[in-house]
């Protein structure tokens, strides 16, 4: 976020105590900023959760990508089902920053920094730092630190996104300081002080996720491996870099104590129960039995290197920046397959296609059935003009994965481009089918309002325009465009139930947006 927003968001934060009036139209969310001592419920926690993850990409901070997103949900999803709570939910996301950072916050929202990924070695590690978020949540700390701010009348949802902000521009530890920064907000901007979780919050949170992270068929080790790595990473970057980590992180309690206690316990966890996890046991064997350590390699994705590579190119400032700094990875040392992968991709998105398909080619004879090298080649292969292959390339993965969310996808918004009519229907045609599990989900609702707009079907687009606005952090404008919806003359009963229904769910958001002093300046209310 460029600091102008940063500085107007905070000021917001600040100021909302004094922003806020007391208004007739009930809110289904509390108003927790008056009501102290009242405790949040799951659904309103949800609530707010949900929308710090629209603010988060209004202000372009998230990094909304198909194959990341199902990489990294497919990683906490599993650490979630293994924790000390697997009926809470979670949604973990994806933020475009550099700086190595993850949080925690309301609901269950799980964010990570791609510099966190990017630092990493590993999968486990990585899991390593969710697991210690998601004990955060489990063990209701971050619930406590909102009740702290509640009793103090703070507005949570600014309190929350402020700090979150701050974090992001201070930079932080993913796994203490954006944390404490989500759940103690308030304080944070009120008082202008970084809040540090307690050492036994800290000490629960490394023993609690170290358990999930077992259970879940990681390597508890990697835990102890990443605060080292965290350390030394530390020690190299003390220049003026993009990804700098700073100073006060050095104070934080990665410490060599800290380091040596989750050595200790993950070594406990080896001999006790050899990493088995109960997910990953034989039904058909007796309870006591427990797969070999083997079956550990088992337990990541075996997607990790090619995320990594994907968010390297995804979260630089620009496709060629993206390019250089491949082609000094290569000064050192020949690219491995993942990361021509990620080369090509630069390529790609720097509009040079055929480039791509070259870096491509033989990345895709080594893994002829790799789903990322196979969307990466349809992309570049339509770009480059060869449509034919293109088409027949997507269509194979459809019909093999009609219901995957980053095929589907990637082919309506290649379709998209094309500007056709029957492209327009043809994406229209495969996005349905994620229709019913996609409500929540900004990038179907864009590349599937370019696509109705395209097929000649101005009222599906304008709700799914609509829809996009709304997850996007833009209520409002959400609600300009349905009401402006609803004055056209063509539309059928049906259509204009649905529209009224909408219309109804996200007023109360817009309401509560505005007691807490957040208001779209785009937006005409005359």
């Amino acid at each position: 976020m460029a600091p102008l927003a940063l500085a107007a968001l905070a000021t917001l934060a600040l100021a909302a105590p004094l922003l806020a009036q007391n208004n007739n139209n009930k809110s289904r969310l509390p108003d927790i900023g008056s009501s102290a001592g009242e405790v949040l419920g799951p659904s309103q926690q949800a609530e707010y959760g949900a929308m710090t993850l629209s603010q988060l990409r209004h202000y372009g901070y998230i990094l909304d990508d198909p194959l990341l997103e199902d990489w990294l949900q497919s990683v906490g999803h599993k650490l979630a089902a293994n924790s000390d709570k697997p009926r809470q939910s979670f949604t973990f996301f994806l933020m475009k920053d550099r700086q190595i950072n993850a949080f925690a916050t309301l609901g269950g929202y799980v964010g990570t920094n791609a510099g966190l990924v990017l630092a990493a070695t590993r999968e486990d590690q990585v899991a390593s730092v969710l697991a210690h978020e998601i004990a955060h949540v489990t063990q209701d700390h971050v619930l406590r630190g909102v009740e702290r701010a509640q009793r103090d009348s703070v507005p949570i949802l600014l309190a929350m996104l402020g700090a979150i902000l701050v974090a992001q521009q201070a930079g932080g530890n993913s796994s203490d300081d954006a944390s404490m920064a989500a759940l103690s907000a308030g304080q944070a901007l009120m008082y202008q002080r970084q809040i540090d979780y307690t050492r036994d919050n800290e000490a629960e949170a490394d023993r609690v996720g170290m358990s999930t992270l077992s259970r879940s068929g990681y390597d508890p080790k990697a835990m102890a491996e990443f605060f080292t790595t965290l350390q030394g990473w530390v020690r190299a970057n003390q220049g003026g870099s993009r990804e700098r980590t700073p100073d006060y992180l050095q104070t934080h309690p990665i410490t060599v104590t800290r380091i040596s206690e989750a050595k200790e316990r993950a070594a406990t966890m080896k001999a006790t129960n050899n990493f088995a996890a109960p997910t990953t046991a034989n039904p058909m064997l007796p309870g006591n039995i427990r797969l070999p350590e083997a079956s550990l390699a088992a337990a990541g994705t075996g997607q990790f290197a090619w995320a990594k590579e994907r968010m390297r190119v995804l979260s630089a400032n620009t496709p060629a920046e993206a390019v250089r700094e491949y082609e000094q990875m290569r000064l050192k040392a020949p690219l491995d397959d993942a990361q021509q992968y990620g080369l090509a991709l630069a390529r790609l998105q720097g509009n040079q296609p055929s480039a791509a398909i070259s870096d491509l080619d033989e990345v895709l004879k080594k893994h002829p059935n790799d789903t990322w090298i196979q969307l990466a080649m349809g992309e570049a292969e339509a770009r480059a003009g060869k449509k034919a292959e293109s088409d027949a390339r997507f269509q194979r993965l459809v019909d093999r994965m009609p219901r995957n969310r980053a095929v589907v996808l990637t082919y309506a918004q290649v379709l998209g481009e094309r500007g056709d009519a029957a492209s327009g229907k043809k994406a229209q045609a495969i996005l349905r089918g994620l229709a019913s599990t996609s409500s929540d989900d900004p990038v179907y609702q864009e590349t599937f309002a370019r696509a109705s707009d395209l097929a000649g079907d101005p009222i599906r687009a304008g709700e799914a325009h609509a829809e996009a606005e709304y997850l996007n952090g833009r209520p409002e404008r959400a609600l300009v465009q349905l009401e402006n919806l609803k004055k056209r003359s063509d539309l059928d009963y049906y259509a204009r139930a649905r529209i009224d229904a909408r219309i109804a769910q996200i007023t109360p958001t817009v309401l509560e947006l505005h007691r807490q002093g957040v208001k779209d300046d785009k937006v005409d209310r005359n």
